[in-house]
This record gives C-alpha cells, sequence and structure tokens, in this order.
C-alpha cells in the first residue's frame, strides 16, 4: 500500500522536481563576502567621572599617595577616552597589520603626558593627551607562533592596573601603580610567541613617559635624558589559560639632564634606574579571579630603593554585581619615589627637572592601603551597554610613625570614592 501512495505522488510531483530545485538555487542567499581589512577597524571610547571624599581636606587640597585620585572632595572629569584600532589576528599565520590611536581628555592627563607632546599646552585640570599611537605588525618569523611588532608610543607591559579606566577593577590605584612602574613609552617592542605557554618580549625605547630629543638643562625637551633604555620580560600561559604570569623589566637612565642631578653628583645619562615587576592572575574558577602584583624598583644613581606588593580579588555575585578588594604594602626606603604634586603642571615639570616643579615628599615610609569596592552594572540602554558605577573605600596607613597624610599631619588616610564609567561604541 506505501508504495502504492509514493507511486501516486511521484507521478504528480517528480517531473516539477528539476524546475524546483532550480528555483531553490536562485532564492539561496548569496555567499557572505570575505571580511576586509577595515571591517575589523574599530571606533569606540568612554567617559569617567568620579568624587573622592577625604575627611581630613588636607592642607594643598592633595590625597597624598594618589594620582587619578588626587582632588579630595571634588567631582573630576576623570577621561573622556576615544580610541580607534585594528588588533593584529591572533589566528593570522603570514604576515599581519594593525595600529591602535588613543587619546585621552581630563583630570587624569596631568600625570600620564609623553614629555614634549602637549604635557604643559593646557594648565588648567582637564588636559589632553595621546595615550598611544602606533602600528603593529605580525611575522611568521623565528617560531611556529611568529613575531609581533609594536612601533611608536605604547603602554608599558609593566603591573596590573592600567591607564584606560576600563582596563581596572577600582577606581583608586595602587602605589605600585603610581610610583612603582612606567606609564608609557615611545620606540619598539617585539613580542615573539615561542609556544602555546611562552611569550618573549624584548624592545628599546627613549625613557619612562619619553619622546625624543635633549639637550643639557633641556625643561621643555621630549626627553629628559639622552640615553635610551631596554623594556622586556617573559610571560607564562598555564592551566590552560586560567593562570597567566608576567615578569618584566624597564631598565635605563631616567634623571634629568639639568644642573640639579649633575650637582647631586648623578651622571644623568648613565645612572639606571630599573622598574621591575611581576604580575600573575589567576582565574580560580567562574566566579573568583585572584591578581598579585609583586614590585621592585632601584635608581642607582640616587642609591634609592623601593618595592612591594599588592593582591587582588575580584568576586561575581551575579551579572550586575562584583565586590572587589586590594590589599598592599609598598615600601619607600629613601623617600625618594613617593610623592604628591600640588599644581597642575607639577609632575610633568618634575619629570623634565623643571625648578618650577613641586614634589612633596613621605620621608622613607612603608606605606599600606585597603581597599573595599564594587562592580555595578546597571540596565542601560544597547548604546552604553557596559557602563559601570564604582564605590570604593579606601583606608591607607604609614606602618612606621611618618605622617605622610593630612598635609604631613598624619599617619593615616580614609577616603570614600564612586565614579561611573560610561562606554561608547562608533564601529
Amino acid at each position: 500500500m506505501k508504495k502504492l501512495i509514493l507511486s501516486g505522488i511521484c507521478a504528480l510531483t517528480c517531473s516539477a522536481a528539476p524546475a524546483f530545485a532550480a528555483d531553490m538555487a536562485v532564492k539561496a542567499p548569496p555567499p557572505a563576502p570575505a571580511t576586509s581589512w577595515w571591517d575589523t577597524v574599530s571606533i569606540n571610547g568612554h567617559v569617567e567621572v568620579g568624587v573622592n571624599g577625604n575627611g581630613n581636606n588636607p592642607t594643598g587640597g592633595t590625597n597624598f599617595g594618589s594620582f587619578f585620585t588626587d582632588k579630595p572632595n571634588s567631582v573630576l572629569l576623570n577621561q573622556a577616552m576615544f580610541t580607534i584600532q585594528r588588533p593584529l589576528d591572533p589566528k593570522a599565520k603570514g604576515y599581519d597589520f594593525g595600529f591602535k590611536f588613543q587619546t585621552m581628555y581630563g583630570s587624569d592627563a596631568r600625570y600620564t603626558h609623553f614629555l614634549g607632546e602637549f604635557d604643559e599646552s593646557i594648565s588648567g585640570r582637564n588636559q589632553f593627551d595621546i595615550v598611544e599611537a602606533h602600528a603593529l605588525i605580525h611575522t611568521p618569523w623565528f617560531t611556529p607562533g611568529g613575531m609581533d611588532l609594536k612601533l611608536g608610543q605604547y603602554v608599558t607591559l609593566e603591573g596590573a592596573e592600567v591607564i584606560d579606566a576600563t582596563g581596572d577593577m577600582l577606581y583608586s590605584h595602587s602605589y605600585i601603580f603610581n610610583f612603582g612602574i612606567p606609564f608609557k613609552h615611545t620606540g619598539i617592542m617585539t613580542t615573539t610567541h615561542v609556544n602555546s605557554v611562552l611569550d618573549i618580549y624584548a624592545g628599546v625605547d627613549t625613557g619612562v613617559n619619553t619622546t625624543f630629543g635633549n639637550h643639557f638643562n633641556c625643561i621643555d625637551c621630549g626627553d629628559n635624558n639622552t640615553a635610551a633604555a631596554f623594556h622586556g620580560g617573559v610571560g607564562l600561559n598555564l592551566m590552560d589559560g586560567a593562570l597567566t604570569i608576567l615578569a618584566t623589566t624597564h631598565t635605563g637612565p631616567e634623571n634629568p639632564n639639568v644642573t640639579a642631578t649633575v650637582l647631586a653628583g648623578v651622571n644623568p645619562n648613565t645612572a639606571l634606574r630599573s622598574l621591575n615587576d611581576l604580575t600573575a592572575v589567576w582565574k580560580v574558577n567562574d566566579k573568583l579571579t585572584l591578581t598579585t602584583d609583586l614590585n621592585y624598583i632601584r635608581d642607582d644613581g640616587f642609591k634609592a630603593t623601593g618595592g612591594g606588593v599588592a593582591q587582588y580579588f575580584q568576586y561575581q555575585l551575579y551579572d550586575w554585581l562584583s565586590i572587589i578588594g586590594r590589599g598592599e604594602i609598598w615600601r619607600d626606603n629613601n623617600g625618594f619615589f613617593v610623592a604628591s604634586f600640588p599644581c597642575n603642571l607639577c609632575f610633568v615639570q618634575v619629570e623634565h627637572g623643571d625648578p618650577l616643579g613641586i614634589a612633596i615628599g613621605g620621608g622613607a615610609t612603608t606605606y599600606s592601603e585597603w581597599t573595599l569596592g564594587l562592580n555595578i552594572k546597571p540596565t542601560v540602554p544597547k548604546t552604553f551597554e557596559g557602563t559601570v558605577i564604582r564605590p570604593e573605600l579606601r583606608y591607607d596607613a604609614s606602618l612606621n610613625g611618618t605622617t605622610p597624610y593630612g598635609g604631613g599631619t598624619k599617619s593615616s588616610q580614609f577616603t570614600a570614592a564612586v565614579d561611573i564609567i560610561v562606554p561608547f561604541t562608533v564601529k
């Protein structure tokens, strides 16, 4: 019976089958066009606004030990950041090319300038800065994973925290971020992908936060001395990516090439400063991430050393809520590295060796800070997806009896802060 029914159906329809198949071929969607290089270019940014309350109301209007959150009891436009970039394709087997251009306007820019590049063009609290501007090249050289080259201006390899607020867990920053690592470099950086576990970094640059050009007693040059520096290290990708370790150094002369440095018995073009950092990130499970940041810094010219450790945890309570903690101890053995900068141009003036620059030190001090915060991701329109509110409580204290806080009158400092980061995407 089944054969009879099928035979009847075929008699009615089989003659039309070729036309039906042809019709389907016409209506099938055309194959998707190959992705072009320009299709992988992204344009986005964010705006960050915050406020930091300090009951000490410190003389000089500065939260000692802080950079981006240095102004107490004031609303800050920390960052209005714009980024256009085309990252390298991580699966590229041959040559690949990319770039990144990132600019920033806001109060954070007072501390992130490349010397000689818009660093004193605005004297107000909100300033303009080029954060990164570099070309990227992937090559199939030396190893199966190849080598990447970065040429131009880029942020440092070092540390658990970064300039771009969207890459940080907390609003305030660690002593390590502020005083133990560089911010940016101008030069060439190579990354050799030895295998799936090991990456080797090696590069040469003009120094910490510098560009090009120097002569003696130049207080507006792009470099504060005439020497180059080395930046590099080793990266490990372990436990199928659940544990990453990055050990890096930046070593080269960093003291300004001015009379005051020479009179102090230091050769600014040969005396080395070494900034060393090891950052380990362990994703324990889907909810808990632990980050450890170890730091050691030495200036051979002034025989000054410092260093310490910061430990972070991040626990994802819900999709919209995380709790963040950071505990840190950082020792400035000679009172050389940690300072506050009361005027808007003081930091870059001190970097240049300009006698107008003011730095208020804390003496030989063992600093501690304990910070507890939240990351709250509210429901927002899709245009602003990724918006995060970050309240935090922070306690800073000297562990050896010095009084760096409250305008040099107190051994501790308590602050309560909150910021909001609103991202946007153009392309």
